[in-house]
């Protein structure tokens, strides 16, 4: 690029970023609010810049009635949330107004800019008591998914405005009228050894329902629980253990002939005597499996169908490692003589291999509800 095409190529770029800054770009492209924004920043840090001054009264008078058309069109329309429209329309003029108001050299071109305070109020309520009224009209449907769409309203309307007369009431009767209410019971287990190994694993269930937040719409109740506080419940959970083995015990023995050649054996007059030495290697392997079947099943407490039915494995392995040799150490290497100086260990009690093959078996089934009831 020679130097008379550099020059051109550094003056259009900066035509183009005086453009950006100044507005004007944004004006003629009918995006007046921005328009405002750049000019009024462009004024703040250079109060004479000529191209943003000419920009400001034209793209302040058009954003103006721009939202006042909008507004005028949105008060004959049928659509329930037009105030919420309206709303928007009043803000972004005030807060165009309040831009201006905050450069003393715009107030030169723009004096007096509109403040729409009362106006917006007005909508601002107008737009809260229309969500109510929708979420009253949902909520008389009776029915789940109405009543979570009569939610939605509801707190959108006590975003809008919050000192909304009875609305925090309308949003507990919704919320509860939308809760899907599910009562969990106990893992059955039939045997009276395991059943304080078992209590491990229901206590798992009952920390993850309890802190569940899977679904706003779903709460979990222990069956105590939903009997005190006389819940009507939608759906039960049953869990029961169809079949378990615990301490199954293999041992294996793989054993080696070992050699190795070139070991000092003996010295004489004339140095070190080298030869082979041999030994028998015996490695022993011991593994005690624990494994157990979870049948989750889910029933519609309404209809009584079965909605979900599934078996759930779950598998725990100890193992153990040792070894014993006959012959010459020194044909064993490090590894090896570490494992002959092992002795056989003791797996766990019951009771523990027990709560281990129940932690997969958990996991799983944490996954199973959370998919599960995210449909909810």
């Amino acid at each position: 690029m020679n130097s008379i095409s550099r020059l051109r190529y550094f003056l259009y770029l900066s035509i183009l970023i005086v453009g950006c800054t100044t507005g004007k770009n944004a004006l003629q492209k009918g995006d007046y609010d921005a328009a405002v924004s750049k000019a009024v920043d462009r004024l703040r840090s250079s109060p004479q810049n000529k191209e943003a001054m000419q920009v400001l009264p034209e793209a302040f008078d058009l954003a103006i009635k721009t939202h006042l058309r909008k507004i005028d069109e949105a008060k004959v329309s049928v659509d329930a949330l037009k105030w919420e429209n309206i709303m928007y329309r009043y803000q972004q003029i005030n807060q165009l107004s309040d831009e201006v108001n905050a450069c003393p050299s715009c107030l030169n071109l723009v004096p007096n800019p509109p403040k729409y305070v009362k106006e917006f109020e007005d909508s601002r309520y107008k737009a809260a008591e229309a969500r109510y009224l929708l979420g009253e009209r949902s909520l008389r449907e009776n029915n789940r998914q109405s009543a979570k769409v009569a939610y939605q309203h509801f707190v959108k309307a006590q975003s809008l405005y919050p000192s909304l007369k009875g609305v925090k009431e309308k949003i507990e009767d919704a919320y509860w009228a939308a809760v899907l209410k599910v009562v969990v019971q106990p893992a059955v287990i039939n045997s009276n050894a395991y059943k304080l190994s078992n209590q491990y694993f229901q206590q798992q269930i009952a920390n993850y329902l309890a802190t569940y937040k899977g679904n706003t719409f779903v709460r979990f109740y222990a069956e105590e629980d939903a009997a005190a506080q006389k819940v009507r419940a939608d759906q039960l959970i049953e869990l029961h253990f169809d079949d378990f083995i615990v301490g199954q015990t293999y041992v294996k023995e793989r054993v080696e002939k070992l050699k190795r050649d070139s070991v000092v054996i003996g010295e004489n007059r004339h140095g070190k005597i080298y030869g082979t030495v041999k030994a028998t290697y015996s490695e022993f392997e011991k593994q005690v499996s624990s494994s157990g079947l979870l049948n989750f099943a889910v029933v519609d407490l309404r209809t009584n169908k079965l909605l979900r039915n599934q078996k759930i494995a779950g598998t725990y392995v100890w193992k153990d490692y040792w070894a014993s040799f006959r012959g010459d150490e020194r044909a064993l290497d490090r590894q090896q003589l570490a494992l002959t100086r092992k002795r056989e260990v003791m797996p766990p009690p019951p009771g523990n291999l027990f709560v281990e093959f129940t932690k997969p078996i958990y996991a799983q089934l944490v996954d199973h509800i959370t998919s599960f009831y995210s449909r909810y």
